[in-house]
């Protein structure tokens, strides 16, 4: 985690830690040696709330204020450096820093991924659009009602106002569409020239029904024609807990699916659950468990536009999926510590979270929630270059072309708690790989046949599993695009190393290991006839609380 960078956006907590007394303790280290003469913008907090006397005592000193910080009881100051000293013996001043330039999380993570050079292409999925089901979305910072927000309607109980009231909407959407006007584009989305369609399902507790995610899908498969939808966005989840093939939310995305729509939903964020000994394994969600759509799992960044020294969040959810033990996630994307568009007012979420806040306007959000846009990001701009390409045809590009090295594995630690988290790196935990727009952008194959994720299959004699393509009647089969027999056979789809390499999942692991077998640790939990890891009814944002705050 850049821990440098959050610490200089959050200067509430450095308020926690600044209460030395006087001027040398007052001061950032950084302002130590600034020229005498030179002029500045700083972050003036003070120990109480501000009020015109404060106003009056920085002014006193040739201050000017240029934005109050309500909450952080603070201001940003022009003032020159010879006066900062002074203005720190003030008693009311608790610490003084400079208005420090940020490199903003989604903008390093666009270039990871590849959005960037898309742009300069002219591929920013113009005309696409993209339908958002979640909380709502507030228009601002380039997502005006009526503009790039072309329609809204809420399906939340007793409501038809699809604002957003609890935040998570409103920063999906800005990952996959905002341009960053409020940051001089450091914070703009993927795709900046996509439509957002907001179907608001989630109240402001961050709280919805299967009933109204579905008649949201529903919704978007009437719209697709009048708004050109062509991906479904689902940052939300629940338990599994029945087949796929009987799961209502499974069969809702399945029929958008075939009507034309991607629709990219999140892997969830269980990946550290061990409830039942099986380390995070078989925790993916509904209707990611379905093996239609594409599944997206979560990275973090270390800070760079590289992804060689990215490593998967540790609370990104593993397959295979409960009962039918399909093969996900598909991809995984950047999800950690990304900001994106904050709502124009306080809401449950910022409230819960005011240290997440950057510069008034956005907000910092970790988990699967903020991986899902980026892959429909990626799609709308795959489908704005070729609008001909179906569901299945995006998903096999995107999944053939994904980035596929990664260390075998990594080990994340709470920032929180200081607990350890081992990750490795399967086909289980990384999917096919990590999403790449530029080589996405760059492939020209073209396929018959569906892209349905493959089974993942445990041979008893051998001791130790295999993949299946064929997922019975109607499905799959002859026509799966990435079976034994076909031109993208499965190694190239998923690498070498994830899928044969002597790693964690193909050897005496808790996913296949015999040695689990005789015990009572994950491999009944995950391939048992009893393989429910939830009882209660949560959405993806929930879940998203755990790892809300990201991971080193």
């Amino acid at each position: 985690m850049r821990r440098k960078l959050f610490f200089a956006l959050v200067l509430a907590s450095l308020a926690t830690v600044s209460v030395w007394g006087r001027s040398p303790h007052k001061l950032s280290k950084d302002l130590a040696d600034a020229d005498p003469g030179s002029v500045s913008d700083v972050i003036v907090q003070f120990r109480e709330s501000v009020t015109q006397r404060h106003l009056d005592r920085a002014r006193k000193h040739g201050g000017s204020l240029k934005i109050r910080l309500d909450q952080i009881n603070g201001g940003v100051f022009r003032i020159s450096a010879s006066a900062i000293d002074e203005l720190s013996d003030d008693p009311d001043v608790l610490y003084i820093s400079p208005d420090r330039t940020v490199t903003g999380a989604t903008n390093i993570e666009r270039q990871s991924v590849g959005a960037s050079y898309a742009e300069l292409n002219g591929w920013t999925g113009a005309g696409i659009g993209v339908a958002v089901i979640d909380s709502g979305v507030d228009g601002m910072d380039g997502m005006a009602l009526g503009k790039s927000v072309v329609y809204s309607q809420s399906f939340v109980a007793g409501t038809s106002d699809p604002k957003d009231y609890y935040g998570h909407g409103t920063h999906v959407a800005g990952i996959i569409a905002s341009n960053g006007a409020l940051s001089g584009g450091s914070y703009k989305g993927l795709a900046t020239g996509a439509k957002i369609i907001n179907l608001r399902v989630l109240d402001s507790n961050a709280k919805g029904t299967d009933s109204q995610v579905i008649a949201a899908i529903q919704r978007a498969i009437a719209l697709k024609s009048t708004y050109n939808i062509r991906v479904i966005n689902l940052s939300l989840g629940r338990p599994v807990f029945e087949s796929y093939k009987l799961d209502p939310l499974c069969k809702a995305v399945e029929q958008a699916w075939m009507a034309g729509i991607v629709v990219v939903t999140a892997a969830g964020n269980e990946g550290r659950n061990n409830t039942f000994g099986n380390n995070g394994y078989g925790t993916i969600g509904s209707p990611g468990n379905d093996p239609y759509v594409i599944t997206v799992g979560a990275v973090k960044s270390a800070g760079t536009v590289s992804r060689t020294d990215d490593r998967l969040a540790s609370y990104s959810s593993k397959g295979p999926t409960l009962f039918d033990h399909v093969v996900k996630p598909d991809l995984v994307a950047p999800g950690n510590r990304v900001i994106s568009v904050k709502l124009n007012s306080n809401s449950l979420m910022e409230s819960q979270y005011p240290s997440n806040e950057v510069n008034n306007n956005y907000f910092i959000l970790s988990g699967t929630s903020m991986a899902t846009p980026m892959v429909s990001a990626a799609a709308a701009i795959l489908l704005q270059k070729q609008p001909g390409l179906k569901p299945d045809q995006v998903k096999a590009r995107l999944m053939k072309t994904a980035s596929k090295s990664f260390p075998g594995s990594s080990v994340a630690v709470d920032p929180v708690t200081g607990k350890s988290f081992t990750s490795y790196y399967d086909i289980f935990s990384i999917g096919a790989g990590y999403v790449d727009i530029q080589a996405a952008l760059a492939n020209t194959d073209s396929l018959a046949g569906n892209a349905l994720s493959p089974v993942a299959v445990y041979d008893v004699v051998a001791n130790r599993g295999r993949l299946a393509f064929a997922l019975g009647s109607g499905i799959g089969g002859s026509n799966v695009v990435w079976g034994t027999n076909v031109v993208w056979g499965q190694n190239v789809v998923w690498g070498d190393n994830v899928v044969w390499g002597d790693n964690v999942v193909w050897g005496d692991s808790v996913v296949w290991g015999a040695s689990v077998q005789t015990s009572a640790s994950g491999f009944n939990v995950v391939w048992g006839d009893k393989a429910v890891w939830g009882s209660s009814t949560q959405t993806e944002a929930e879940a998203a609380e755990v790892a809300i705050n990201g991971e080193n």
